[in-house]
């Protein structure tokens, strides 16, 4: 078979977090692999990774942790006894290592193919037609070749959702990508969309020196998150200087010289106008099946674009699966890995499983916001009877130390059974704290369970077994 027609047992489509991860997995059950992923560096080389590690969660974090220092040199170090003069700031440094960051991953993933024997193709990968026991796939790249795959995983991802009367510029008007590379401090910035990316961004800029509004359509703040949790966070934020108006209509957006205007309707129903030097839109992501040619071989889609599957990310067509953002549930990169090893394995005749009851959320911002499982207004909205304990950590020895007490962490119990059906937390590491949570309901565990073991004094992870013994109001420490 000539190179152009080189054939493998499993051929992936897209090298973020849910691709690299099923291809490595496939490779590692005994399959010959191919993974194709189009995303260059800035010299024109391949970078896969996906959004996630090239413009989402890898860089976010960079800058999130860059400006948090900033932040904390500047207004909290000298509680510590640490006096600072002279604090500056060089953004093309701190720019610089978050690309480093952003390389290490890239060189990572490149890295991990090599170990594990998975083909990589620099290049966009796309249906050609069926073949006898698969499938052709383009590549078309710096040379244009087809591979021939008995199975194919699609694991596209997803694309920034856009306002209509507001495209992306990636200059004025921002996604993800452009709010992750502003060149200098903007004196006022406004974000649409109070979500994940941004809060985070939001938090990024303010840090940093930015007038920071943002704008949100829904009347109740992180509408998703346990309310007692998100109004904690807003109380949080509020008093950081973000400014967060709720239950707003957006109108016109104007670009000018010297930044834009955005025309909007407040909650009171009055007519405003906003003016920032930059316009971040965080609304939400759309599934990126452009330039799949999916309908060569008639794969299915549904209304919202997204690949239809089943309950094993099974496609509509035999040995054809979808995982991550690209397919329905959460659109996390957490999901999209564990969906890619359960696809791997279900191609080895293995029962690979996703439980998505026990998927953990996660805000980086400061105070973290994490959860899993069910929030208190959907267990009051289904009818069962739960109980709940919170600890804050105002009372947590450790927190007092690090000088961050904001927050608490919250349990919510099966009123007769005592099984966990949801841990939510705001404040310091909730990113890492709720780790012991997922693991808790993996198992079915009782918030008992967690009252019962030993956590080690003094540590943050104490408000979570206190948060346990309050289910039963027996807290020891508050």
């Amino acid at each position: 078979m000539s190179e152009q027609q080189q054939q493998f047992d499993v051929v992936v489509i897209g090298a973020g977090p849910g691709g690299y991860i099923a291809a490595i997995r496939a490779a590692q059950l005994g399959f010959k692999v191919a993974c194709i992923d189009e995303w260059k560096n800035d010299k024109g080389g391949p970078a896969p990774g996906g959004t996630c590690t090239n413009v989402g969660c890898i860089p976010s974090k960079a800058l999130l942790q860059s400006s948090e220092h900033f932040e904390q040199a500047g207004h909290h170090f000298a509680d510590h006894g640490i006096g600072i003069e002279g604090l500056s700031l060089d953004l093309p440094k701190l720019l610089g290592r978050k690309d480093g960051v952003v390389k290490q991953n890239n060189e990572g993933i490149l890295y991990l193919f090599k170990k594990n024997k998975v083909s990589f193709f620099h290049g966009r990968g796309s249906f050609a037609a069926a073949a006898d026991g698969g499938y052709q796939i383009k590549v078309a790249g710096a040379s244009e070749q087809t591979l021939s795959g008995k199975h194919i995983v699609v694991s596209t991802g997803s694309n920034a959702r856009a306002l209509p009367n507001a495209p992306f510029d990636e200059e004025t008007i921002l996604s993800n990508d452009g709010a992750l590379r502003i060149g200098e401090v903007p004196q006022r910035l406004a974000l649409i969309g109070a979500g994940v990316i941004g809060l985070e961004m939001g938090s990024v800029w303010r840090r940093l020196g930015a007038d920071v509004t943002i704008l949100e359509g829904l009347p109740e703040f992180l509408g998703a998150v346990d309310q007692q949790i998100a109004k904690e966070a807003h109380k949080a934020f509020l008093k950081q200087g973000l400014k967060i108006e709720l239950g707003v209509k957006i109108g016109d957006i104007a670009k000018g010289e010297a930044g834009v205007t955005i025309a909007y309707t407040d909650a009171k129903g009055e007519s405003r106008t906003l003016e920032a030097d930059k316009l971040i839109v965080s609304i939400g992501r759309v599934p990126n099946t452009i330039g799949l040619n999916g309908e060569a071989v008639g794969l299915q889609l549904d209304e919202r674009g997204a690949i239809v599957v089943d309950a094993d990310c099974k496609t509509n067509l035999p040995n054809v699966w979808a995982v991550g953002d690209v397919v329905r549930g959460p659109m996390l990169a957490h999901k999209a890995e564990e969906e890619g090893v359960a696809v791997a394995e279900r191609i080895a005749g293995q029962h690979g499983h996703v439980n998505f009851a026990t998927i953990p959320w996660v805000i980086y911002t400061n105070p973290e916001i994490s959860w899993v499982g069910q929030t208190e207004q959907q267990l009051k909205a289904s009818g069962r009877a739960y109980k709940a304990g919170t600890f804050p950590f105002l009372a947590n020895g450790r927190a007092r130390a690090l000088g961050d007490t904001t927050g608490m962490v919250k349990f919510l119990a099966d009123a007769t059974t005592d099984e966990i059906l949801g841990v939510h937390i705001v404040g310091p590491q909730a990113s890492e704290l709720i780790a012991e949570a997922v693991v808790a309901m993996e198992f079915k565990a009782s918030a008992e369970d967690i009252a019962r073991i030993c956590h080690a004094h003094p540590s943050l992870s104490e408000a979570v077994k206190e948060a346990a013994l309050a289910v039963d109001k027996r807290t020891l420490n508050f």
